[in-house]
Protein backbone atom coordinates (compact mmCIF):
# COMPACT_ATOMS: atom_id res chain seq x y z
CA UNK A 1 0.00 0.00 0.00
CA UNK A 2 1.35 3.73 -1.36
CA UNK A 3 1.90 5.85 2.25
CA UNK A 4 2.19 8.83 -0.16
CA UNK A 5 -0.06 11.72 1.02
CA UNK A 6 -0.39 14.94 -1.00
CA UNK A 7 1.13 18.19 0.24
CA UNK A 8 -0.98 21.33 0.74
CA UNK A 9 0.59 22.94 -2.59
CA UNK A 10 2.06 20.64 -4.90
CA UNK A 11 4.84 21.36 -6.48
CA UNK A 12 5.78 19.48 -10.26
CA UNK A 13 8.94 16.88 -10.16
CA UNK A 14 9.40 15.83 -13.64
CA UNK A 15 11.25 12.85 -12.50
CA UNK A 16 8.66 11.16 -11.48
CA UNK A 17 6.36 11.44 -14.96
CA UNK A 18 7.12 8.69 -16.69
CA UNK A 19 7.11 7.93 -20.79
CA UNK A 20 6.28 11.59 -21.05
CA UNK A 21 7.98 13.26 -18.36
CA UNK A 22 10.38 15.55 -20.69
CA UNK A 23 7.38 17.20 -22.50
CA UNK A 24 4.49 17.44 -19.76
CA UNK A 25 4.63 20.29 -17.89
CA UNK A 26 2.16 22.46 -15.65
CA UNK A 27 2.47 25.63 -17.71
CA UNK A 28 1.39 26.48 -21.54
CA UNK A 29 2.82 28.50 -24.08
CA UNK A 30 6.10 28.21 -26.39
CA UNK A 31 9.29 27.34 -25.21
CA UNK A 32 11.04 28.02 -28.63
CA UNK A 33 10.53 29.89 -32.04
CA UNK A 34 10.05 27.82 -34.55
CA UNK A 35 8.19 28.90 -37.91
CA UNK A 36 5.31 26.46 -39.09
CA UNK A 37 5.86 25.10 -42.96
CA UNK A 38 3.18 25.47 -45.38
CA UNK A 39 2.58 23.57 -48.67
CA UNK A 40 0.46 24.80 -51.88
CA UNK A 41 -2.41 23.68 -50.50
CA UNK A 42 -5.59 25.39 -48.52
CA UNK A 43 -5.67 22.84 -45.84
CA UNK A 44 -2.20 22.72 -44.05
CA UNK A 45 -2.29 19.79 -40.95
CA UNK A 46 0.13 19.69 -38.68
CA UNK A 47 -0.13 16.47 -36.15
CA UNK A 48 1.21 12.53 -35.76
CA UNK A 49 -0.53 9.40 -36.19
CA UNK A 50 -1.71 9.10 -32.56
CA UNK A 51 -5.63 8.85 -32.56
CA UNK A 52 -6.66 11.79 -32.03
CA UNK A 53 -4.58 12.54 -35.07
CA UNK A 54 -5.66 9.70 -37.55
CA UNK A 55 -9.16 10.89 -36.67
CA UNK A 56 -8.76 13.93 -39.40
CA UNK A 57 -6.58 12.23 -41.66
CA UNK A 58 -9.04 9.40 -42.56
CA UNK A 59 -11.70 12.18 -42.93
CA UNK A 60 -9.35 13.82 -45.07
CA UNK A 61 -8.97 10.96 -47.22
CA UNK A 62 -12.14 9.97 -47.11
CA UNK A 63 -13.38 13.51 -48.69
CA UNK A 64 -11.10 12.94 -51.20
CA UNK A 65 -12.19 9.33 -52.10
CA UNK A 66 -15.64 10.67 -52.21
CA UNK A 67 -14.12 12.81 -55.48
CA UNK A 68 -14.07 16.01 -53.08
CA UNK A 69 -11.47 17.86 -54.42
CA UNK A 70 -10.96 21.05 -52.59
CA UNK A 71 -10.26 18.17 -49.00
CA UNK A 72 -6.58 18.38 -50.61
CA UNK A 73 -4.13 18.79 -47.97
CA UNK A 74 -0.39 19.26 -46.93
CA UNK A 75 0.43 17.23 -43.21
CA UNK A 76 3.10 18.18 -41.69
CA UNK A 77 4.62 15.75 -38.11
CA UNK A 78 4.77 17.20 -35.12
CA UNK A 79 7.02 14.95 -33.15
CA UNK A 80 5.60 15.40 -29.25
CA UNK A 81 8.04 13.29 -28.25
CA UNK A 82 10.74 15.98 -28.71
CA UNK A 83 8.48 18.86 -28.18
CA UNK A 84 7.98 20.42 -31.20
CA UNK A 85 4.50 20.79 -30.16
CA UNK A 86 5.93 23.76 -28.08
CA UNK A 87 7.29 25.82 -31.09
CA UNK A 88 5.93 29.56 -31.48
CA UNK A 89 4.31 28.36 -34.64
CA UNK A 90 2.34 25.80 -33.64
CA UNK A 91 1.54 27.46 -30.18
CA UNK A 92 -0.20 30.62 -32.71
CA UNK A 93 -1.69 28.08 -34.08
CA UNK A 94 -3.14 26.17 -30.98
CA UNK A 95 -2.78 27.74 -27.63
CA UNK A 96 -3.19 24.45 -26.03
CA UNK A 97 0.21 22.91 -27.53
CA UNK A 98 -1.70 19.40 -28.67
CA UNK A 99 -2.43 17.68 -31.55
CA UNK A 100 -3.50 17.79 -34.39
CA UNK A 101 -4.28 21.84 -35.78
CA UNK A 102 -5.30 22.70 -39.15
CA UNK A 103 -5.14 25.77 -41.20
CA UNK A 104 -7.58 26.74 -43.46
CA UNK A 105 -6.62 29.09 -46.23
CA UNK A 106 -8.97 29.33 -48.67
CA UNK A 107 -11.11 32.36 -49.26
CA UNK A 108 -8.01 35.02 -48.38
CA UNK A 109 -8.54 33.94 -44.90
CA UNK A 110 -6.05 32.11 -42.32
CA UNK A 111 -8.73 29.93 -40.39
CA UNK A 112 -7.08 28.29 -37.63
CA UNK A 113 -8.80 25.03 -35.85
CA UNK A 114 -7.83 22.92 -32.97
CA UNK A 115 -8.65 20.10 -30.97
CA UNK A 116 -9.56 16.95 -32.97
CA UNK A 117 -13.66 16.91 -32.79
CA UNK A 118 -13.87 20.59 -33.59
CA UNK A 119 -11.49 19.85 -36.69
CA UNK A 120 -13.71 17.03 -37.78
CA UNK A 121 -16.78 18.74 -37.38
CA UNK A 122 -15.43 22.13 -39.18
CA UNK A 123 -14.43 20.04 -41.89
CA UNK A 124 -17.41 17.90 -42.43
CA UNK A 125 -19.43 21.07 -42.71
CA UNK A 126 -17.36 22.54 -45.10
CA UNK A 127 -17.21 19.96 -47.95
CA UNK A 128 -20.89 18.71 -46.65
CA UNK A 129 -20.30 15.31 -46.37
CA UNK A 130 -19.95 12.71 -43.82
CA UNK A 131 -22.27 14.45 -41.47
CA UNK A 132 -26.34 13.12 -41.66
CA UNK A 133 -28.48 15.43 -42.83
CA UNK A 134 -31.91 14.07 -41.67
CA UNK A 135 -32.28 16.36 -38.39
CA UNK A 136 -32.56 12.88 -36.28
CA UNK A 137 -29.63 11.27 -37.17
CA UNK A 138 -27.34 14.36 -37.08
CA UNK A 139 -27.61 14.63 -33.50
CA UNK A 140 -27.01 11.16 -32.70
CA UNK A 141 -23.91 11.74 -35.03
CA UNK A 142 -22.91 14.79 -32.71
CA UNK A 143 -23.58 12.58 -29.56
CA UNK A 144 -21.51 10.13 -30.10
CA UNK A 145 -19.03 12.25 -31.20
CA UNK A 146 -19.00 14.01 -27.81
CA UNK A 147 -19.06 10.78 -26.58
CA UNK A 148 -16.26 10.26 -27.96
CA UNK A 149 -14.01 13.48 -26.96
CA UNK A 150 -15.07 12.96 -23.59
CA UNK A 151 -14.60 9.53 -22.95
CA UNK A 152 -11.31 9.27 -24.82
CA UNK A 153 -9.12 10.59 -21.73
CA UNK A 154 -10.29 7.98 -20.08
CA UNK A 155 -8.91 4.98 -22.63
CA UNK A 156 -5.76 7.39 -23.73
CA UNK A 157 -4.88 9.44 -20.00
CA UNK A 158 -5.93 7.23 -17.87
CA UNK A 159 -6.18 3.46 -18.58
CA UNK A 160 -3.44 3.69 -21.37
CA UNK A 161 -1.25 5.67 -19.08
CA UNK A 162 -1.30 3.35 -16.04
CA UNK A 163 -1.48 0.08 -17.99
CA UNK A 164 1.16 0.65 -20.83
CA UNK A 165 3.43 4.18 -19.52
CA UNK A 166 3.45 4.76 -16.06
CA UNK A 167 6.87 3.81 -14.69
CA UNK A 168 5.21 1.59 -12.17
CA UNK A 169 2.46 -0.80 -12.31
CA UNK A 170 -0.51 -0.44 -9.72
CA UNK A 171 -3.63 -2.07 -9.28
CA UNK A 172 -5.70 0.65 -7.69
CA UNK A 173 -5.54 2.93 -11.27
CA UNK A 174 -5.46 0.12 -14.05
CA UNK A 175 -8.33 -1.37 -12.47
CA UNK A 176 -10.18 1.82 -12.34
CA UNK A 177 -9.89 2.58 -15.37
CA UNK A 178 -10.20 -1.03 -17.13
CA UNK A 179 -13.43 -1.27 -15.55
CA UNK A 180 -14.43 2.44 -17.24
CA UNK A 181 -12.91 0.92 -20.79
CA UNK A 182 -15.08 -1.93 -20.71
CA UNK A 183 -18.27 0.02 -19.70
CA UNK A 184 -17.17 2.30 -22.65
CA UNK A 185 -16.57 -0.87 -25.04
CA UNK A 186 -19.73 -2.57 -23.78
CA UNK A 187 -21.99 0.68 -24.42
CA UNK A 188 -20.35 0.65 -27.77
CA UNK A 189 -21.17 -3.31 -28.46
CA UNK A 190 -24.97 -2.66 -27.46
CA UNK A 191 -25.27 0.19 -29.76
CA UNK A 192 -23.72 -1.70 -32.06
CA UNK A 193 -25.88 -4.95 -32.09
CA UNK A 194 -28.69 -2.71 -33.81
CA UNK A 195 -27.10 -0.29 -36.08
CA UNK A 196 -24.32 -0.19 -38.61
CA UNK A 197 -22.57 2.80 -38.01
CA UNK A 198 -22.87 5.31 -35.10
CA UNK A 199 -25.25 7.40 -36.51
CA UNK A 200 -27.36 4.86 -37.61
CA UNK A 201 -27.16 3.53 -41.44
CA UNK A 202 -24.51 6.33 -42.37
CA UNK A 203 -20.96 6.51 -42.01
CA UNK A 204 -19.99 9.85 -40.73
CA UNK A 205 -17.58 11.58 -38.64
CA UNK A 206 -18.78 9.92 -35.07
CA UNK A 207 -16.94 6.54 -37.25
CA UNK A 208 -14.53 8.43 -37.49
CA UNK A 209 -13.51 10.14 -33.78
CA UNK A 210 -14.66 6.49 -32.33
CA UNK A 211 -12.85 4.20 -34.78
CA UNK A 212 -8.69 5.38 -33.65
CA UNK A 213 -9.36 4.67 -30.48
CA UNK A 214 -11.66 1.50 -29.50
CA UNK A 215 -11.88 0.20 -32.92
CA UNK A 216 -8.15 0.02 -32.94
CA UNK A 217 -8.37 -1.30 -29.40
CA UNK A 218 -10.71 -4.59 -30.27
CA UNK A 219 -8.59 -4.92 -33.30
CA UNK A 220 -5.13 -5.19 -31.61
CA UNK A 221 -3.47 -2.22 -32.90
CA UNK A 222 -3.27 -0.32 -29.57
CA UNK A 223 -1.57 -0.40 -26.08
CA UNK A 224 -1.25 -4.27 -27.06
CA UNK A 225 -4.00 -4.68 -24.34
CA UNK A 226 -6.88 -6.54 -26.68
CA UNK A 227 -6.24 -10.25 -24.91
CA UNK A 228 -6.04 -8.37 -21.25
CA UNK A 229 -9.58 -6.50 -21.88
CA UNK A 230 -10.96 -9.54 -23.59
CA UNK A 231 -11.99 -8.21 -26.90
CA UNK A 232 -13.49 -11.09 -28.14
CA UNK A 233 -16.58 -9.95 -25.72
CA UNK A 234 -17.43 -7.46 -27.78
CA UNK A 235 -18.03 -8.92 -31.06
CA UNK A 236 -19.88 -6.11 -33.27
CA UNK A 237 -18.01 -3.24 -32.09
CA UNK A 238 -15.18 -6.14 -33.82
CA UNK A 239 -17.21 -6.69 -36.64
CA UNK A 240 -17.92 -2.53 -37.14
CA UNK A 241 -13.58 -2.12 -36.10
CA UNK A 242 -13.49 -4.75 -39.47
CA UNK A 243 -15.57 -3.29 -41.56
CA UNK A 244 -13.89 0.47 -41.40
CA UNK A 245 -10.42 -0.95 -41.03
CA UNK A 246 -11.00 -2.43 -44.65
CA UNK A 247 -12.05 1.29 -46.22
CA UNK A 248 -9.31 2.57 -48.55
CA UNK A 249 -9.12 5.84 -47.19
CA UNK A 250 -8.82 4.38 -43.36
CA UNK A 251 -6.18 2.52 -44.76
CA UNK A 252 -4.19 5.72 -46.22
CA UNK A 253 -5.40 7.83 -43.46
CA UNK A 254 -3.61 5.61 -40.85
CA UNK A 255 -0.18 6.28 -42.79
CA UNK A 256 -0.12 9.95 -42.79
CA UNK A 257 2.03 11.74 -40.19
CA UNK A 258 3.49 8.68 -39.10
CA UNK A 259 6.78 7.97 -38.48
CA UNK A 260 7.18 4.22 -36.18
CA UNK A 261 6.18 1.00 -37.34
CA UNK A 262 7.19 -0.75 -40.83
CA UNK A 263 8.46 1.44 -43.28
CA UNK A 264 5.39 1.05 -45.79
CA UNK A 265 3.00 2.03 -42.88
CA UNK A 266 4.39 5.36 -42.48
CA UNK A 267 4.12 8.33 -44.72
CA UNK A 268 5.76 11.23 -42.16
CA UNK A 269 4.57 14.21 -44.67
CA UNK A 270 1.88 14.23 -47.34
CA UNK A 271 1.81 16.63 -49.56
CA UNK A 272 -0.22 14.81 -52.69
CA UNK A 273 -2.68 11.83 -53.21
CA UNK A 274 0.63 10.64 -55.57
CA UNK A 275 2.29 10.17 -52.42
CA UNK A 276 0.48 7.03 -51.24
CA UNK A 277 1.50 5.25 -54.68
CA UNK A 278 5.37 6.01 -53.92
CA UNK A 279 5.05 4.13 -50.84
Amino acid sequence: MSEYQPPKVWQWDNSNGGKFANINRPTSGATFVADLPQGKHDLQLYSLATPNGVKVTILLEELLQAGIEEAQYDAYLVDIMEGEQFGSGFVELNPNSKIPALLDKSDGKSTRVFESGAILLYLAEKFNAFIPKDHQQKTACMSWLFWQMGSAPILGGGFGHFYAYAPEKYQYPIDRFTMEVKRQLDVLDKHLATNSFMAGDEYSIADMAIWPWYGALVLGKLYDAAEFLDVENYQHVKQWAERINDRPAVQRGRMVNRNWGEPEEQLPERHSSDDFNKK
